[in-house]
C-alpha cells in the first residue's frame, strides 16, 4: 500500500468506501473509549477499596500494585483479543463479498507498521472527528450508509455488458462456422461423387491392367532366362580366357628365358672367333697411337 497524495480528509478511496472506513473508525473509537473507562474503573476500585488508611507498608503497596497490574493486564489483554477477532470478522466480510465476484484480494501486513501511513490515518481520524462534531451540532440526524452488498451493481452492469458483447461475438462466429460447415458438406458430396466415378473407371482399367501385367511378367521371365544363359556363357568364356592368359604368360616367360640364353651363347661364340681377336688387337694399337700423339702434342 502506497501513501496517498490527496487532502488530509481523504484516504485515496471512493466516497462509498471512505464512509465505510469512517463508520469502522467510529466503532473502534467507541471500543477504545470503553476500554479506557474499564482501566480507569480498575484504578478507582483500588482507591475506594484499599486506600482507606493513611499509611501503608512496602509489602502492602507492592501487594496492591500487583493486584492492580493483574486486573489491568487481564482487561487490556481481553480487549486486544476482542479487537483482533473483530478485525478478522471485518476481513471475512470483505473477502466473502470479493469471492462472490470471483475476486482474490491481497493484503500487505508490513504496511500495518508503516509510520507514515499510520500518521496519515491519525490525521484523517482527527479531521473526520472534528468535522463530525460540527455536523452533529448543526444536524443531529446521521445519514444511513448503503449496504455493502449493493456496491457491486456497477460492476454487475459492466460484467453483463461484457458478457453480452462476448455473446454477440460468439453468435457471429457460430454463423461463420455454420457457413463454412455447409460449404464443407457440399464439397464432401462432390468429392464422394468424384470418388465413385473414379472407382468405376479404375474397375474397368483393372481388367486391362491385369492382362498387361501378365504379358509383362512373361516378357520379364523370358528376359530373365536369356540373361541367365548369357551370364553363364560369359562366365565360362571369362574362365577360359583367364586360363589361356595364364598359359600365354608362362609361354612368354619361357621364350624370354630362351632368348636371353641364346644371346649369351652368341656373344660368347663371337668373342672366340679370329676376327674378334684381330679387331681387338687393332683397337688396342690405335689406342696406344692416340695416347702417343697426345703426349707429343702436349710437349
Amino acid at each position: 500500500m502506497k501513501p496517498w497524495h490527496g487532502s488530509e480528509a481523504e484516504l485515496g478511496v471512493n466516497e462509498h468506501h471512505q464512509k465505510e472506513v469512517v463508520s469502522y473508525m467510529r466503532f473502534a473509537r467507541f471500543k477504545r473509549g470503553m476500554c479506557l473507562k474499564t482501566v480507569d474503573s480498575c484504578f478507582q476500585d483500588l482507591k475506594d477499596s484499599r486506600l482507606v488508611e493513611e499509611t501503608f507498608t512496602v509489602d502492602e503497596v507492592i501487594d496492591m500494585l500487583d493486584g492492580l497490574q493483574s486486573v489491568v493486564h487481564s482487561e487490556v489483554e481481553s480487549e486486544l483479543i476482542n479487537t483482533t477477532y473483530t478485525n478478522v470478522l471485518l476481513l471475512r466480510q470483505l473477502f466473502s463479498q470479493a469471492e462472490k465476484w470471483y475476486l482474490k484480494l491481497q493484503t500487505d501486513v508490513s504496511d500495518l507498521e508503516n509510520r507514515e501511513l499510520l500518521d496519515q490515518v491519525a490525521e484523517f481520524e482527527k479531521s473526520e472527528y472534528t468535522s463530525s462534531n460540527k455536523k452533529s451540532t448543526a444536524d443531529p440526524i446521521k445519514p444511513k450508509l448503503a449496504p455493502l452488498n449493493e456496491g457491486g451493481s456497477e460492476l454487475l452492469n459492466k460484467t453483463v455488458a461484457l458478457l453480452q458483447e462476448e455473446n454477440e461475438k460468439l453468435k457471429a462466429r457460430l454463423r461463420t462456422i455454420e457457413t463454412q460447415a455447409t460449404a464443407a458438406l457440399d464439397e464432401k458430396s462432390k468429392l464422394e461423387k468424384s470418388l465413385r466415378d473414379l472407382q468405376m473407371i479404375q474397375g474397368d482399367q483393372k481388367n486391362n491392367a491385369n492382362q498387361d501385367i501378365t504379358e509383362l511378367e512373361n516378357k520379364v521371365a523370358a528376359l530373365k532366362s536369356q540373361f541367365e544363359k548369357t551370364l553363364n556363357d560369359t562366365t565360362a568364356n571369362q574362365k577360359f580366357l583367364e586360363e589361356d592368359l595364364v598359359t600365354t604368360k608362362h609361354d612368354l616367360l619361357k621364350v624370354q628365358d630362351q632368348l636371353s640364353t641364346a644371346e649369351k651363347e652368341l656373344e660368347k661364340k663371337f668373342q672366340q672367333t679370329a676376327a674378334y681377336r684381330n679387331m681387338k688387337e687393332i683397337l688396342t694399337k690405335k689406342n696406344e697411337q692416340i695416347k702417343d700423339l697426345r703426349r707429343r702434342l702436349s710437349k
